[in-house]
């Protein structure tokens, strides 16, 4: 006669019904409201919103400048969490615990700050302007809010698992003739490679949601500097409701399609970060 398992939680079927509970609560009720509120629009109506040429090109500039500032991220957040592991310098709890300072920073304080530092009269701004490079009120202080926001996700994700890499397989692939980037191609990226993906994601996610930061940093031009959270509270002021939901459910639908990637992106890159760390 077999034992039965002992679990902390008090039984499979409370466990699960909360779950399901909590996530409808949370999750799957608001998202099916905003779907349920856009199909008060005919197709053709929901269409013409959604495909309206200002609306598409805030649908270029959040998702494109989205997903360059995550990929910027997971380059320079690698390089940040590969320094705060692997080597010890002055000031090191400083720099650790200002990467966290995105998390506890409120959005508007972030981006009142980004836009003094850049602005044309601003600290960084008084000179960048003069050599051509203008910052504030473009798209790329727009890139400059998403990156700063984006950053903590990146190292955070990668930080434990390099402080669980052993250096030994390092060292032992050295001792064999490999060269730094063979170490770092064979040996490290299969590892780092699927919490690196899941940096990328989280800060992808964010930067595309982002709000706060970003309209006091991008001028809010129309065709230029115009992010799409910008563009629905533009419809709720209008009181267009259904026009607001519409462009909702797009910015869910092409959200969706990406991190659906990225997660497939992690599950190949799984069994590579297991091949790692048994060679």
């Amino acid at each position: 006669m077999g034992t039965r398992q002992f679990n902390v939680l008090p039984g499979f079927n409370l466990a699960l019904g909360y779950t399901l509970a909590y996530l409808s609560l949370v999750v799957l009720i608001p998202l099916g409201a905003v779907f349920l509120k856009s199909a008060t629009l005919s197709l053709e109506e929901f269409w013409a919103v959604v495909s309206a040429p200002r609306v598409v090109a805030t649908y270029k500039i959040s998702f494109g400048l989205s997903l360059l500032a995550a990929t910027i991220n997971a380059c320079f957040g690698l390089l940040l969490a590969w320094a705060l592991v692997r080597y010890s310098f002055p000031g090191k709890k400083i720099v650790d615990a200002l990467v966290d300072l995105p998390f506890a920073l409120p959005t508007a304080v972030a981006g009142i700050a980004l836009t003094a530092l850049y602005a044309g009269n601003g600290w960084l701004g008084q000179y960048l302007e003069p050599l051509g490079i203008k910052v504030a009120f473009s798209p790329l202080g727009i890139l400059v809010a998403l990156i700063f926001i984006g950053l903590p996700f990146v190292v955070r994700t990668v930080q434990p698992i390099l402080e669980d890499l052993e250096v030994e397989l390092e060292e032992a692939a050295a001792s064999l003739g490999a060269h730094r980037w063979q170490i770092f191609r064979l040996v490290i990226l299969p590892v780092l490679l699927p919490a690196l993906l899941t940096g990328f994601a989280l800060a992808f996610a964010r930067a595309v949601g982002e709000y706060g930061s970003v309209i006091f940093i991008a001028g809010n031009l129309p065709f230029v500097s115009e992010i799409t959270p910008l563009m629905i509270i533009t419809k709720l002021e209008q009181y267009d409701y259904a026009g607001a939901t519409a462009i909702a459910v797009v910015m869910l639908v092409l959200s969706f399609i990406l991190l659906l990637v990225i997660n497939l992106l992690q599950a190949w890159a799984t069994p590579l970060q297991q091949n790692g760390r048994k060679s």
